[in-house]
């Protein structure tokens, strides 16, 4: 065998080795819960520590604010303050995200769901508005299913019923390939913040500033940063799994909650309109497009998805009388 054939073989096999040393230590990895916001605050739950920030009108109808895949609370950062004035506004990190703990398994929406509840119900929140945005719409809906004394009406923000509709390049579908996947999460790791921030470009609208909507520029940087790689990959699964077993608009059919569905025109990800009209079969659904915004309407058009929220968590003195009445029969 030629001495250049068996020096390249070498180096395969020593990076095979490497590849397959670093998938074992990056699945097996966890995090615990710290506080990692100002003014944020550890609840336990049976599934997990979950990090809470419970801001506003504490004597305002509740509204609870689910961030998106790989994100954290700092998502709703420019939205939050729009709707804290008469509301009591409760922003939540979901498990495998942001401060709250990263366990080695237990990412199934159910699961999230119920971690979420048990917090909620720790803090004293019922009849919420619960706002879930894109993987938070998924759990929002699971939520509403377990708890909708909890969660009694329901926002959609680029969400889609099912995730057919989900346009996904060959790069990222190797983020979650066994061996490769971990690899690349290593990567991610120490490649220049530069390279991490254009994974994000599908995530807002064609050209959108993505450090105008942040206070720290680099923040889906960090939040990716934050995860493990069996929190970023298990959710993902567990969302598609929760999703493809029965479509979100079934489910919030099924559900009976009052839903609002808010989509960007831009959205990269999904097609909005086909999503708006998928919504717009579950009965009593209010949908909306939002013109110029991506897949984050919350952080690229906040002015313009806040008066929505705040018309829809407030409904009207005769709606809400009427819902008492039915309450009571």
């Amino acid at each position: 065998m030629p001495r250049w054939l068996k020096i390249t073989l070498g180096v395969v096999a020593g990076l095979i080795a490497l590849l397959l040393l670093n998938a074992l230590v990056v699945s097996n990895a966890t995090k615990d819960a710290s506080v990692r916001d100002d003014g944020a605050q550890l609840v336990d739950t049976s599934n997990g520590t979950l990090q809470v920030l419970d801001q506003g009108n504490r004597q305002g109808r509740p509204i609870v604010l689910i961030h998106c895949y790989t994100c954290s609370m700092h998502w709703w950062d420019e939205l939050a303050p729009l709707l804290d004035r008469d509301h009591r506004v409760v922003r939540v990190d979901l498990l495998g995200h942001g401060g709250s703990d990263k366990p080695s398994a237990g990412y199934s929406m159910d699961d999230q769901a119920s971690a979420v509840a048990e917090a909620l119900a720790k803090l004293g929140v019922v009849d919420a508005t619960v706002v879930g945005h894109s993987l938070g719409g998924s759990v929002a809906t699971a939520l509403a299913a377990q708890s909708p004394r909890l969660a009694s009406r329901i926002v959609i923000l680029d969400q889609a019923p099912e995730d057919r509709s989900e346009h996904e390049s060959l790069a990222q579908r190797l983020g979650y390939w066994p061996i490769v996947g971990p690899g690349i999460d290593r990567l991610m790791r120490v490649a220049p913040k530069s390279l991490v921030r254009d994974q994000y470009d599908q995530a807002f609208a064609p050209g959108y500033n993505m450090s105008s909507g942040f206070e720290n520029p680099d923040q889906p940087v960090d939040d990716l940063r934050a995860m493990t790689y069996t929190a970023f990959d298990d959710t993902v699964d567990e969302e598609k799994g929760f999703v493809d077993d029965r479509p979100l608009d079934q489910r919030l059919a099924a559900i009976h909650v009052p839903l609002l569905v808010i989509f960007g025109t831009e959205d990269q990800i999904y097609d909005a309109q086909d999503a708006v009209n998928r919504y717009q079969g579950v009965p009593g659904a209010q949908t909306h497009l939002i013109p110029g915004a991506g897949h984050s309407p919350n952080v690229e058009k906040p002015d313009l998805v806040a008066p929505l929220i705040l018309s829809f968590a407030t409904p009207s003195a005769p709606a809400a009388s009427k819902k008492r009445k039915r309450a009571r029969e």
